[in-house]
């Protein structure tokens, strides 16, 4: 920790223990929104299984070819196949012994933790570099929270140590450190992302686990390739602590405390998770709860004394349990028939059934709720696949009010919407407003995905492209 202690503090960095939160990444200077605060290359990673498979050492889908030894890892060419060869030389020989079963059958979870120890015994020999900053021991300073998990997982996680144990044959494995660092890897693990949030692998960042988490957290952590980058989203004081959020944040506070205490085993106290009960009460009732039946009030609804029916807060109308209930079916019903349409990869039959749902929620939920969001998420991927340009333009238009109230202004996803309706625009020949919303994509991801990235330059290039165009129609 002296080490680490050391090669942060020119960073502005410091790490800190309290008794309530244990470790923590405290700023020594003033960080600018944008600003870097810390990068990290990850100790172990490796990419997601997925129907499109990924290059081992860039996480990219082009040109692959699998190693012809194991017949495991891919990779897309011979740049990153060498820099993996270190490692993937040692896990060839282990992966290779498996059989052809066995090997199809190998989640990356088996494999990071296989690479786990490959990576301390090639440090230990000296084959790796042993930094401040990429070492074991920062992996054994992470918390397993072994006490708090439940029987059965704790058996599922022995059972996964020993097939790691299979997997190394080494003589004196100890099973038990190797389930408690499964149980490490599920609460410090990150999911690596494209700069576009899609998920491509996961990773082991020791340093960046120190910082905590909060509902509104003061830095967003991104990817750059395999490498995970922690910007500043708000001035950032000095001696102020750096959070990052470990849930999606667009839910209720109960929902946010379910997930963190079920995944991360610890109650949220953030200033949004302690806005108070009457203002918890409203939250829930407007993302997750049913709208008024006049159609211009936006009024939130809570449950009558009688327990019979559902009050408008704001005009007092009142909506029976039984009309509500009748609504809630139809919708699980149709959900339930979209998903069967989905996975068939029958798009069409699935946007007329998402449609339906949409209009439902309409009439059931407050104009804020999750749900109908999440259902106009869907209508734009499907819309999308569908290449249905306007269709999907317009949905894309309906979420980003929905956006911008359960977001902060400055979130990835805020961005990212503007930029795919900027996109959209465009090519539909709507120059002005793709111009508009490209705009607000630079204003809000220059910050959280900084100004020197491939994809921000492709980005400026596009608004660029769309002004000058704009002009030449001028």
């Amino acid at each position: 920790m002296e080490d680490l202690q050391r090669t942060l503090a020119p960073t502005g960095l410091s790490v800190s223990t309290t008794p309530e939160k244990g470790r923590c990444l405290i700023s020594t200077r003033n960080f600018s929104p944008g600003e870097v605060i810390i990068t990290q290359e990850p100790y172990v990673c490796v990419p997601n299984n997925s129907s499109e498979s990924k290059c081992d050492g860039c996480f990219k889908s082009v040109n692959l070819k699998k190693c012809s030894a194991c017949q495991v890892p891919w990779y897309c060419g011979s740049t990153c196949q060498k820099s993996e060869w270190k490692l993937h030389r040692i896990e060839c020989q282990a992966l290779a012994r498996l059989s052809k079963e066995r090997r199809k059958s190998l989640t990356p979870s088996l494999r990071l933790m296989v690479r786990l120890y490959l990576k301390r015994k090639l440090q230990n020999e000296r084959v790796f570099q042993t930094t401040a900053t990429d070492n074991y021991n920062l992996v054994e300073a992470l918390v397993d929270h072994m006490s708090d998990i439940g029987e059965k997982q704790l058996v599922l996680y022995a059972q996964m140590a020993n097939l790691v144990n299979l997997i190394l044959e080494w003589p004196n494995s100890n099973i038990k450190e190797i389930a408690q660092n499964f149980s490490k890897l599920a609460c410090n693990a990150h999911t690596i992302c494209d700069s576009e949030l899609r998920p491509l692998g996961t990773g082991l960042y020791p340093v960046i686990s120190i910082i905590n988490h909060s509902c509104s957290p003061n830095a967003v952590l991104v990817f750059e390739g395999r490498r995970a980058v922690v910007r500043a989203v708000e001035l950032i004081p000095q001696g102020t602590e750096v959070f990052i959020t470990y849930v999606e944040t667009a839910e209720s506070t109960a929902a946010r405390q379910k997930a963190l205490k079920e995944q991360y085993f610890f109650t949220c106290s953030c200033p949004c998770c302690k806005k108070g009960v009457y203002l918890e009460v409203q939250e829930s009732a407007i993302l997750e709860g049913y709208r008024c039946k006049a159609d211009k009030c936006n009024g939130f609804l809570l449950r009558d004394s009688d327990d019979k029916g559902f009050v408008c807060q704001t005009c007092g109308l009142v909506r029976s349990k039984e009309e509500i209930l009748k609504i809630s079916t139809d919708v699980k019903q149709m959900e339930d028939q979209a998903s069967q349409f989905l996975s068939s990869g029958n798009y069409l039959e699935a946007t007329i059934v998402y449609r339906n749902i949409e209009q439902l929620q309409l009439r059931l939920c407050h104009p804020f709720s999750i749900n109908l969001m999440r259902t106009r998420e869907s209508l734009l991927k499907i819309l999308m696949e569908l290449e249905d340009w306007r269709g999907a333009l317009t949905y894309c238009r309906y979420i980003i009010p929905a956006y911008q109230r359960v977001y902060p202004e400055i979130h990835p996803l805020v961005g990212l919407q503007y930029y795919t309706c900027g996109k959209l625009a465009w090519f539909l020949g709507d120059t002005e407003d793709a111009i508009k919303s490209l705009t607000k994509a630079v204003y809000v991801l220059q910050t959280t995905h900084g100004t020197n990235t491939t994809f921000m330059r492709d980005l400026l290039v596009r608004l660029d492209e769309a002004r000058a165009e704009a002009a030449h129609k001028l």
